[in-house]
């Protein structure tokens, strides 16, 4: 047997908040929650060089569409997966004790529900020594999984579950055992915000709710805080207990500029994904500004109409190819169309539009009497606003338009990205707008935010 541990290498897709797992150990790879973008997971096996014998899901995902099924097939790995999901594919079903032999290395599953009802996390042991456990949507750093997404009537059912699966992984494992969530950097799996970039059991007994509060108090908590989630939630389920298509990255076919009028005059979503302040200062009349940032794919997945049309504006192909794979990660396949180039080449007809871009300093110095939308969150906005300002969370904004005041608006949100889609939003009926490109905290420093005075 193998005297070294084996080695953990983290797959990091910040765009989604989640992070997949590949653990080699003796030219033996196991991945756990894979993305669709599966050629990641070829690579880093290859550069580890081991053979990927087995993938592992901790439960049916609500936030992205796996990479696991194809993985599977296409290494020939055993495709495991916690029992009770109805899934529609071929797989080894797992329950609580069964226990995943990967050479030296083993993986023993521990039912540990509250994301889901079937979650489970993976305890990866060398002989019989605990070395890490992998916890999906549970046990996350500093918090735990949302236990609201399948739907309310299960949500304090599942609360109880998520404080009781926790409070099993700290009594049955050793504090220096190493934790390894796939949310908590970012996703709106996440039930709470969470903290740092590892941890350890110990430490979770230190930070985490589920082990420093009493069971009521984390429960009343958890379900109080609950915020928003994007709505392309609803369909990951569903793809993922069917069995995902196998991903497409080909570069969406080239559209010219009379086409790309026709698709906007057609009421079809041509989505520009240049920097937000390049597409304020030209855009093509009708189009919406969604910048390709590490956001990206969270507020366009929230937006969008599910299987409408897409088009694509990009300053480059490079960067119509990135959209593309952020998009197929949550299942929004083969946009119908791409063009590059400067702006006024793709406006034939001359229909470009433009508006203005400014800083809290720059509301500051207006008249009191103005229009200031608030696009962010409602939590957020409790927290702290300018007095005066309309709060409309960004994902109802499209469901209220005409709630916006007249006239002239400025719109903001903490930092700038969230504004500056409404802001396209709004230009696309032709109002008069002004992006507010920002940090949220210049506002309290220029005593905007009188809220709390």
């Amino acid at each position: 047997m193998s005297t070294t541990d084996p080695d953990i290498a983290i797959i990091e897709t910040s765009s989604l908040g989640d992070r997949s797992y590949l653990i080699s150990h003796d030219g033996i790879a196991v991945v756990i929650d894979p993305q669709r973008d599966i050629d990641r997971v070829l690579a880093l096996a290859t550069e580890k060089n081991a053979a990927i014998t087995h993938v592992l899901e901790t439960h049916i995902h609500n936030d992205y569409v796996t990479g696991g099924l194809e993985l599977a097939r296409a290494t020939g790995a055993e495709y495991v997966v916690p029992e009770g999901d109805p899934v529609e594919f071929e797989r080894r079903a797992v329950g609580d004790g069964d226990v995943v032999d990967a050479g030296s290395a083993t993986f023993q599953v521990m039912h540990t529900p509250g994301h889901t009802h079937h979650h489970v996390s993976y305890v990866l042991q060398l002989g019989d020594e605990p070395i890490a456990i992998f916890t999906g949507g549970s046990m996350l750093y500093g918090s735990t999984g949302r236990t609201d997404l399948l739907g309310s009537e299960h949500t304090d059912e599942l609360t109880h579950a998520q404080f009781h699966s926790v409070r099993r992984i700290a009594a049955e494992l050793p504090a220096d055992v190493e934790v390894y969530p796939t949310h908590g950097f970012g996703s709106f799996c996440s039930a709470t915000p969470t903290s740092g970039d590892s941890s350890t059991i110990g430490e979770q007994q230190q930070s985490n709710p589920a082990l420093t509060q009493d069971e009521q108090t984390y429960v009343d908590e958890l379900i109080a805080g609950l915020s928003a989630y994007p709505a392309y939630y609803a369909h990951m389920g569903v793809i993922n207990t069917e069995g995902p298509a196998p991903i497409d990255l080909s570069t969406p076919e080239p559209v010219d500029p009379d086409e790309l009028r026709r698709r906007i005059d057609d009421g079809q979503w041509v989505v520009d994904l240049r920097a937000r302040t390049a597409f304020a200062a030209g855009h093509l009349d009708g189009s919406l500004g969604f910048e390709l940032s590490t956001t990206f794919v969270t507020y366009l997945g929230w937006l969008y109409q599910w299987g409408a049309p897409l088009t694509l504006i990009g300053d480059t192909s490079d960067q119509i190819d990135d959209a593309t794979r952020e998009l197929a990660r949550i299942g929004i396949d083969h946009p119908s169309g791409s063009a590059v180039g400067e702006i006024h080449s793709l406006a034939t007809d001359g229909r470009v539009r433009s508006y203005e871009v400014s800083d809290f300093a720059g509301l500051a110095a207006e008249d009191s009497d103005i229009a200031v939308l608030d696009t962010r969150q409602q939590s957020e906005y409790a927290d702290g606003h300018i007095p005066g300002a309309i709060n409309i969370p960004l994902h109802e904004l499209p469901h209220r338009l005409a709630e916006v005041p007249d006239g002239k608006v400025w719109v903001h949100c903490a930092s700038g990205y969230r504004a500056s889609i409404a802001a396209s939003l709004l230009d696309r009926e032709h109002r008069s707008v002004v992006l507010i490109d920002d940090d949220y905290n210049r506002a309290t420093d220029l005593g905007l935010d009188t809220s709390k005075t």
